[in-house]
């Protein structure tokens, strides 16, 4: 069946662009926190994204395209935690299609698994996983050190989980890591003001009560998001944005 391309999808009136939040590509048995997306089912999500003219990118390249009026099209690709199967099944299906993502990396526990989480055992990338992702183009941005809800530490711990995240994967990488996402989305004022004091260029949020360039909104993506689910939470992203134009 010839998937129905909305005009608006192709040409986007938004002010701010469309961001994808992911975590984990992999098959499995049990995912009850809903972090994971299949290999097939990811494949198909990519597949519709290029079907209607969007191109998955980097938030570093999505950012500098939107500050220079050049976004429309591009669909920014994020993935949270730093899971093992980024490497190994997501890079594979977005260099294929040409895309480009973030993944934004819990750098404490590089090389181990999603010990905050109860439930199944992820493993996360290593130290040379990241070098190789970032090696394909993609861009490693930090998580945080040890994923930790923001809002519910002190100030020192706050600090502390900012720099030494950036300077652990400045380390692995050899290059400036610019970019953030809070830990479960949680971000206040506070916190948001010290990502950006400690110098971060961009932020990623989930629902923000405020947008801003450190407290960016993202569309959560999952297992169950097929053709028609895609295009409902687009076409959403474009009705929000307008209202507030």
């Amino acid at each position: 069946m010839t998937p129905v391309t909305p005009v608006s999808v192709i040409e986007p009136v938004v002010p701010m662009p469309l961001v994808l939040m992911y975590h984990s590509v992999d098959r499995y048995e049990e995912d009850p926190h809903l972090v994971t997306v299949s290999p097939a089912r990811f494949a198909r999500q990519l597949e519709w994204l290029r079907s209607v003219g969007l191109r998955g990118v980097s938030m570093r390249e999505l950012l500098e395209a939107h500050a220079a009026g050049h976004s429309r099209g591009l669909v920014g690709l994020t993935f949270d935690d730093g899971y093992a199967d980024f490497v190994t099944r997501a890079v594979p299906l977005l260099v294929r299609h040409g895309f480009g993502a973030t993944v934004f990396m819990v750098s404490g526990h590089a090389g181990s698994a999603n010990v905050w989480d109860e439930g199944p055992r992820k493993p996360l990338m290593t130290a040379d996983q990241l070098r190789a992702v970032a090696d394909a183009g993609m861009e490693v941005a930090s998580h945080g050190h040890a994923h930790v809800s923001l809002p519910g530490v002190g100030d020192d711990v706050l600090h502390d989980e900012l720099r030494r995240s950036r300077a652990d994967l400045e380390a692995i990488l050899g290059r400036p890591v610019t970019g953030f996402a809070y830990p479960y989305g949680d971000a206040g004022a506070r916190e948001v003001e010290a990502v950006r004091a400690a110098g971060y260029d961009y932020a990623c949020a989930i629902r923000p009560p405020e947008a801003s360039r450190h407290a960016l909104a993202r569309t959560y993506i999952g297992e169950r998001d097929h053709r028609l689910r895609l295009r409902a939470k687009v076409v959403r992203h474009e009705l929000q944005w307008r209202s507030r134009v």
